[in-house]
């Protein structure tokens, strides 16, 4: 197969990359410094080298940067967050071509902690620069990964509930999926949740400082696996590369059921992502952070039948989920969807006025409707008025509309 499938974890601390169906895997510190006498550029543990013999000017919280329209000035020189990020990404993707002798991306899926509209055009826009087409570049959040990387395994691994611990510099995090079977196609819910009980690693470093963070991972343990069946749990992030610190808590967790390590759990799951999309196919819908929670559609009549028209389904990527069509309304001035989530019974009905249209006869009035999403919880419905013909031209009415789904 052309190409590379690549997956990339990125976080603030530091950025995980490895490639489809390869063993090797790279972590490096999610940090660029300049040198101060030349344009030169260098990343992760480099970046530190250069730093430390006062040869660089170091940055990091890129991503964080990114989100807040920072600048760092270099040199005399500023650079925008977004513009470093680039560079950034620009060599940690050197990395598997090089170490594989590629110079094409087939499809390149990063992973973010928390995915928003901002920081996603950012990451898009340096896709673009590093000349890599955008339908080959997709965003999706660590629950996500963590769906694909555990439905990856053995079914005895996600046969029941499966949870992941992710301890990072900076955070603690929780996810969870199970299954919902009976449906004509497996449907996978995750959520993730970030846990007030997170503390900063370097209390690892004393035995009584472990001391307390075993006690805090094992009550986060009993309080969030307690009267549930789980096939395993993954422990991820820095704060698990050693686990001596936590032997009350791997008592708990490895109660009835199996633990794994797996520090490049987010980074291999993009990536088996990534294949997914190589293959066109997926085998389940999966429902979480970064997918659409309801299907919404359009009820319409075509060659006299009546029909409903999917504008979104449950478990489409919402910032990749947009869609146009022209219809003809008939004996009504509004256009109607129908937002159904994962429970049917709570589907309804949402009417949005066609407010400043002119009035026209029935049919003779062609409504031009685009739907693009905010974040999976928000649709933006645009209707134009785009007029029938010589007899009813077009006119600059639209109306805008956000619907909270």
């Amino acid at each position: 197969m052309d190409g590379l499938i690549i997956g990339l974890d990125l976080c603030d601390a530091y950025t995980r990359i490895c490639c489809y169906d390869r063993e090797k895997s790279w972590c490096i510190p999610t940090v660029i410094c300049r040198k101060k006498d030349e344009d030169a550029w260098y990343i992760g543990e480099e970046a530190y080298a250069y730093t430390l013999v006062g040869e660089g000017i170091i940055v990091d919280k890129l991503i964080k940067m990114v989100r807040k329209d920072g600048t760092a000035t270099l040199g005399g020189t500023k650079y925008e967050g977004l513009d470093l990020l680039k560079t950034f990404l620009k060599k940690i993707l050197k990395l598997p071509m090089e170490e594989f002798f590629s110079d094409e991306v087939k499809q390149l899926v990063i992973t973010l902690q928390k995915v928003d509209g901002k920081l996603m055009d950012g990451i898009m826009y340096c896709a673009d620069d590093l000349g890599i087409p955008r339908d080959r570049v997709h965003i999706i959040s660590h629950t996500e990964s963590f769906v694909y990387y555990a439905l990856s395994q053995k079914k005895e691994v996600w046969s029941n509930q499966v949870a992941v611990f992710d301890l990072s510099e900076d955070s603690f995090h929780y996810h969870e999926l199970k299954i919902q079977r009976g449906l004509r196609k497996m449907v996978v819910m995750a959520e993730e949740q970030a846990l007030e009980e997170s503390f900063n690693l370097d209390i690892l470093d004393t035995p009584s400082g472990g001391k307390l963070a075993d006690k805090i991972l094992s009550s986060c343990a009993e309080r969030l696996l307690q009267k549930k069946l789980f096939s395993s749990i993954f422990l991820t992030g820095k704060g698990f590369s050693n686990h001596e610190w936590a032997s009350d808590s791997m008592k708990i967790l490895c109660s009835r059921r199996k633990v794994y390590m797996e520090p490049e759990l987010f980074a291999r799951g993009a990536a088996v992502k990534g294949m997914d999309y190589v293959q066109e196919k997926t085998s389940f819908i999966c429902i979480c952070q970064g997918r659409l929670h309801s299907t919404v559609s359009m009820r319409v009549l075509h060659k006299e039948r009546e029909n409903q028209l999917i504008v979104a389904s449950a478990g489409d990527n919402w910032y990749e989920s947009r869609s146009s069509v022209d219809l003809i309304v008939d004996g009504q001035d509004y256009v109607e969807f129908m937002v159904t989530p994962m429970d049917p019974k709570q589907a309804r009905l949402v009417k949005i006025p066609l407010e400043g249209f002119p009035k026209r006869p029935d049919r003779t009035t062609r409504v031009g409707i685009s739907v693009g999403f905010l974040d999976e919880k928000t649709m933006a419905v645009v209707l134009k008025d785009k007029g029938f013909g010589d007899l009813f031209p077009a006119t600059t009415a639209v109306v805008r509309q956000e619907v909270m789904l």
